[in-house]
């Protein structure tokens, strides 16, 4: 077992864990942060991203004995104003880029993340920041114009 330090979504956490522990199992029955799905448990599908330190991540590849210090943010973390969806989520309920949501947290953030790097990404961008979520049930495209939409017109 060891002692870490790190944040979740702002707040501060100090917990006692096994260092191989998965980040995923962390959030979600140590933290009660069950946004963040498991798809695969093999860093394939995308479903289990978070921020840590600002960059995308998949949760399930991801030991806890490597976050000491670390900033992480889960879908949660991405709301605004307590509970209101952000322009991301907004964006994919309007363009129908939603179906069964398993895969959605995961792509809400890797989106959060590319538009905090690149708030007018082109579609090749879009693709590539995208490239490891998987959604078997909407198709892309009404993910890729959900992303433009939450990116805003182009200056």
């Amino acid at each position: 077992m060891m002692t870490l330090t790190l944040r979740i979504n702002g707040r501060a956490i100090r917990a006692e864990v096994a260092p191989l522990t998965r980040l995923l199992d962390f959030l979600r029955e140590g933290q009660g942060l069950t946004g963040t799905k498991e798809g695969c448990g093999e860093g394939e599908c995308g479903a289990c991203t978070v921020l840590v330190d600002g960059l995308p991540v998949v949760s399930c590849l991801v030991p806890m004995g490597q976050l000491d210090g670390a900033d992480v943010t889960t879908i949660e973390g991405l709301t605004t104003g307590g509970q209101r969806l952000g322009r991301v989520q907004e964006a994919l309920l309007d363009e129908g880029g939603t179906q069964c949501g398993i895969c959605t947290p995961g792509i809400v953030v890797s989106v959060h993340a590319l538009l905090a790097a690149n708030p007018r990404p082109t579609l090749e961008e879009i693709r590539d920041a995208l490239a490891g979520n998987i959604c078997r049930c909407t198709g892309y495209t009404a993910i890729y114009e959900a992303v433009r939409k939450a990116a805003g017109p182009a200056p």
